[in-house]
């Protein structure tokens, strides 16, 4: 286990000797569970006692939920583990992805990349791990160094950093080294790239289609700079690169191309090989459409860790899941020196945590005295991000700042999701605006539509004699088995569209989806905040009054390479 002296574990013989000792001791069953990590929605006890107890897996993620319930179900977990286990969550935005009540929501990545500021991404890092640490997690499934290249990518969105590389890089970077000096691991992905297709991993095997060169320029590049700045591991996505299996399997047909995930010449030549990576592999959740379509599941399950992934993520029914991995084991589709080196691996990063020390000590679930320590500052660094990454994309000549002197009159118009993805989109966010903008004196009716149809809508002067400033807020992210973010327009006949812009102006702010001038070309005045905190609400009507002015840089083309969008 000489690999486990180098980057990034850097283990010394004590903890080395610990691994060692540790897989020496696991019968042939907790070896195979020791691939899994799986979920946790809550602190249901006995839910979790027995994962903990009969099916001992190498790790658990959590789902957001309330602070003492995510204590609750981390002790729970590491009581009543022999081993101590890998405790991940999703910490994107900071600590609300595993803390769903006092988590502070820093803002989407890509309010981070509008900011154009490498220390606001390091404060982000920051966040997750002073936050999920506090609670027991040990492990980000985080940041996320996807390039967000085609705008009609529904997944990509505002959780990448944005489109340019090389700030996605610098900010990948910045998320690592600071996470990671809180004590916790990184898992950079999703290997190797998402937001070149349109279509979702969840749903379809999607497709990465650059050359190889322009890989290595761009997501290659991204990360190596991060495994350069030691990330502890990589989570590799449902997604092919047909360029590079090709280059690496010369004479491959294209019908065993396959995702990363089970694809070795990805995981294992690309990955470990090229770009030297020698921490651990994690698979995307593998109950994901992605990896399932192109080969039976009964052979996909162990063909991942055979592939070179360390921990399978999820099941999707979990006696089954572990059946086939057990079978894949027997069968030598998991080669015993294959299944010995991905077990060093996860013990290598435990290791690496000082969890068995940790464990030892009783510190494995520290509590919330060091998230309430920095509550404040944190909360200040969230309203600096906010600050910092409201982008005024165009702005019709004079129609900035907006007062209730100016424009008394206002009709607003309110788009919004039903749901969202994960924590990200909070339904209600109109009315919280509405609300907001009547407390500043403003006049506001909230459009509903007439039932008329042609000869017998409403006169165009009901709108336009009546009102000073047409307002359009929309609420629309991206989700997981979601095809398309695209505004549904009101019946009859698109009845929300904005028509009024010659005659009345017109602002139109996303708080979350950043391309909506797709839909809307011709509105003159258009406002990017990337998310639908409170702080954020604040900050943008800071912005749109005056007291505060612009200071975003796109991290995207929010044209959409258009023409007409830049009317």
């Amino acid at each position: 286990m000489v690999y486990l002296k180098e980057k990034p574990f850097y283990l010394t013989d004590d903890e080395i000797r610990w691994v060692e000792e540790t897989i020496a001791g696991m019968t042939a069953e907790e070896k195979v569970s020791q691939l899994f990590c799986l979920i946790a929605y809550d602190s249901a006890e006995e839910y979790l006692l027995d994962l903990a107890k009969r099916v001992k897996p190498g790790g658990v993620m959590c789902r957001p939920m309330p602070a003492e319930d995510a204590l609750e179900a981390v002790r729970t977990l590491q009581d009543n583990s022999g081993i101590p286990m890998l405790i991940a969550a999703n910490l994107e935005r900071g600590g609300a992805g595993v803390i769903s009540d006092i988590g502070t929501n820093m803002g989407s990545p890509l309010a981070v990349g509008a900011t154009d500021d490498i220390e606001t991404a390091a404060r982000l890092g920051t966040i997750c791990g002073r936050e999920g640490g506090a609670v027991g997690c040990n492990w980000s499934f985080a940041p996320i160094i996807d390039i967000d290249y085609n705008f009609r990518n529904p997944i990509t969105n505002v959780r990448t950093f944005g489109s340019d590389p090389a700030r996605v890089t610098r900010m990948g970077v910045s998320y690592v080294k600071a996470l990671q000096k809180e004590g916790l691991a990184v898992s950079v992905k999703h290997f190797p790239g998402d937001g070149v297709d349109e279509r979702d991993q969840h749903l379809v095997t999607s497709v990465n289609t650059q050359s190889c060169d322009e890989w290595d320029a761009t997501f290659g590049a991204a990360y190596k700079a991060s495994i350069d700045a030691g990330a502890l591991t990589v989570m590799i996505g449902h997604i092919s690169h047909p360029a590079y299996s090709r280059k690496l399997v010369p004479g491959i047909k294209d019908k065993d191309i396959m995702p990363a995930s089970l694809a070795p010449e990805m995981v294992t030549t690309l990955l470990k090989e090229r770009l030297g990576f020698n921490g651990l592999i994690v698979t995307d959740a593998t109950t994901m459409a992605g990896m399932t379509i192109p080969m039976p599941r009964e052979k996909a399950v162990p063909q991942t860790i055979a592939a070179g992934c360390d921990m399978f993520l999820f099941t999707k029914n979990l006696e089954e899941d572990m059946e086939y991995m057990r079978k894949g084991v027997e069968d030598g589709v998991i080669t015993p020196e294959r299944l010995h080196n991905a077990l060093s691996k996860i013990l290598g990063l435990k290791a690496a945590l000082k969890l068995h020390r940790k464990q030892a000590e009783g510190t494995l679930v520290p509590g919330l005295d060091a998230l309430k320590a920095h509550r404040d500052e944190h909360v200040g660094w969230a309203k600096d991000c906010a600050d910092k990454a409201i982008t005024l994309v165009k702005e019709e000549e004079g129609v900035l700042p907006l007062t209730p002197s100016k424009y008394k009159r206002v009709l607003l118009y309110a788009i919004e999701s039903e749901q969202g993805f994960a924590y990200s989109v909070r339904v209600g966010t109109a009315q919280l605006f509405t609300d907001a903008l009547r407390g500043e004196g403003f006049e506001v009716d909230v459009f509903e539509p007439s039932q008329g149809f042609e000869g017998r809508m409403d006169p165009y002067k009901s709108v336009t004699e009546k009102y000073d400033l047409i307002l359009y807020i929309a609420n629309m992210g991206t989700r997981s088995n979601q095809t398309t973010v695209r505004i549904e327009w009101t019946l009859p006949f698109g009845a929300n569209v904005p028509i009024y812009m010659e005659s009345v102006p017109t602002v139109f702010i996303s708080v979350e989806n950043p391309y909506h001038l797709l839909d809307v070309p011709r509105v003159k005045t258009f406002i990017n905040t990337y998310a639908s905190t409170d702080i954020m609400l604040e900050a943008l009507m800071d912005k749109i009054t005056g007291r505060s002015s612009f200071k975003g840089i796109s991290p995207i083309d929010p044209f959409c390479g258009m023409w007409d969008t830049r009317l």
